[in-house]
């Protein structure tokens, strides 16, 4: 019955989002529903910027990987919880730990994408006259190498001090997913070393990145203020805009998640912040970004006519 690391569990049950029995079908619809938008609208972003080439752009490339972050995101948290609105929700203890590290992988892919995003409206806006020269191809490139090996690092930092835990506090997970702060609340070995390396790699990941954010957005802000055309303004606020309402989304819900001390937690409270970060968010950012950007909408407009007349 001992798993790999001494645990004297072998599987979890996942208690999902909510216990009322009057909930659980109506949430499964609204759940659907929210991960069918998740997927086609990733997809399509995924699609239309790869079919047009004008999109072929810098903030495009991000907002390509973005949505490939997004799509696999929603699919590594989603489907499992979908299933304990509708029946028993087991998971085994490898695929619980394999969850754990590909969430930690995606999570901190986002908000690495989320940064260089910011840190290109900067250099368009702000460093206009040398913005081909500053996002060349290859240093585009190496933000999002930069991102992944991140996210790697960070996912097998999180995995890994998890895997040294023995688990013998029951096997009930009181969440809808293999998320550090549950499964902690089950070992009966010190997390000591787990909480630590928490705080530093969600401190690094999401302290610094809002950070250098925010500054950029203050200095974006600040340029736009100067610029005399008032339809160049509107254009640079409406990202600007949209830009800081997917970031306070994923870096707000996440800080109050993981940036507090463990034994001063509420699950309950705490699985309501990461249907934030780990739901909402990858739902709204395909929307956010193209709503009200006339690129996406060109760019929709001409792949739709090429497909009506081909």
């Amino acid at each position: 019955m001992a798993s790999g690391n001494d645990s004297l569990v072998t599987d979890f049950i996942l208690l999902g989002l909510t216990q009322e029995p009057e909930l659980q079908l109506p949430l499964f619809f609204l759940f659907l529903g929210i991960f069918v938008a998740t997927v086609v609208g990733n997809i399509g972003l995924l699609v239309l910027i790869g079919l047009n080439p004008h999109l072929h752009t810098p903030m495009y490339y991000f907002l390509f990987n973005l949505s490939f972050i997004d799509l696999c995101y929603a699919s590594v948290i989603m489907p499992k919880m979908l299933m304990g609105f509708v029946k028993k929700n087991n998971i085994s203890y490898s695929e619980c730990m394999a969850q754990l590290y590909f969430f930690a992988f995606f999570v901190i892919d986002e908000c690495c994408v989320l940064t260089s995003m910011a840190y290109d409206r900067y250099v368009a806006i702000c460093k206009h006259l040398l913005y081909k020269v500053i996002m060349s191809p290859q240093v585009c490139l190496m933000l999002m190498m930069g991102t992944y090996a991140m996210g790697f690092v960070g996912a097998m930092a999180h995995t890994g001090c998890m895997l040294r835990l023995t688990f013998c506090n029951g096997n009930i997970i009181n969440h809808f997913m293999c998320d550090i702060p549950p499964l902690l609340h089950l070992s009966c070995a010190s997390t000591y070393i787990n909480e630590l390396v928490a705080f530093i790699v969600v401190g690094i990941n999401v302290t610094v990145p809002s950070l250098t954010v925010f500054i950029s957005y203050f200095l974006i802000l600040s340029n736009i203020l100067r610029i005399r055309s008032t339809e160049g303004r509107s254009k640079a606020f409406s990202i600007c805009f949209s830009h800081i309402i997917a970031v306070s989304l994923l870096f707000g819900s996440s800080a109050f998640m993981y940036l507090k001390p463990f034994p001063a937690r509420s699950l309950d409270q705490e699985k309501i912040y990461t249907v934030f970060y780990t739901i909402v968010a990858p739902m709204m950012n395909p929307f956010i970004y193209s709503l009200r950007n006339k690129d996406v909408h060109v760019a929709l407009s001409k792949t739709l006519k090429r497909r009506v007349f081909s």
